[in-house]
């Protein structure tokens, strides 16, 4: 199924989309919590705290969207109030070890630098992947007049991919191939992941 059409299957069925909603803020809580635990315990810089309390603030924007649904649904993050919660919660998780034994691979990296680099690449990677996401999902919300919005954080992925671009830059000048590579991984993630979510879906006795 095209991703469009699953979003839009997922918005049309209020219990799925404040699953979706809290599937999103789950990732997006996963997302800076794995920034966090990746600061060096000296070295921080001003744009690492900056992502990783907007990604936190995401995840809070997102949960709180779901009370214009239903404020009693999908109040914590356990595995019932997720769209494919296995898959959901391997996504970032599998996208961090395959990204440190690549970065492992071809780099010459302390213990330290590695976990930087994974910071680099796998944020890279996922801003690339919420630049296409959330736009389609915004379409679909204002397709069906959804009193739900994610156009403020479209506007905060686009600044954190151009502020990613530029941490790069300054780690390697030749980081442009290795991205690639990191990218090819998340898509293989992203894909099992969206299959799981539209085998979920798209059960018939799916409530």
């Amino acid at each position: 199924m095209e991703f469009y059409s699953l979003i839009d299957n997922i918005v049309s069925d209020n219990k799925a989309h404040s699953k979706w909603l809290n599937t999103l803020s789950f990732m997006e809580n996963a997302g800076a919590r794995k920034i966090s635990a990746c600061e060096h315990p000296t070295k921080v810089n001003l744009i690492q705290l900056k992502h990783a309390c907007e990604e936190h603030r995401h995840a809070y924007y997102l949960k709180k969207q779901i009370g214009k649904i239903n404020a009693e649904w999908c109040k914590t993050y356990e595995a019932n109030e997720l769209l494919a919660p296995i898959a959901t919660r391997q996504y970032l998780h599998a996208l961090d070890v395959k990204a440190c034994k690549y970065l492992h691979a071809h780099f010459d990296l302390t213990k330290e630098e590695l976990k930087y680099a994974a910071y680099l690449f796998v944020t890279y990677a996922i801003e690339v992947r919420a630049d296409e996401l959330y736009p389609v999902y915004q379409e679909v919300l204002t397709k069906t007049n959804s009193k739900v919005m994610v156009k403020s954080i479209i506007l905060e992925e686009e600044g954190h991919l151009e502020e990613m671009i530029h941490q790069l830059d300054e780690f390697s000048e030749n980081w442009k191939p290795h991205a690639e590579k990191i990218i090819e991984i998340e898509k293989d993630l992203h894909i099992d992941w969206v299959n799981a979510i539209t085998e979920e879906v798209m059960k018939p006795d799916y409530a």
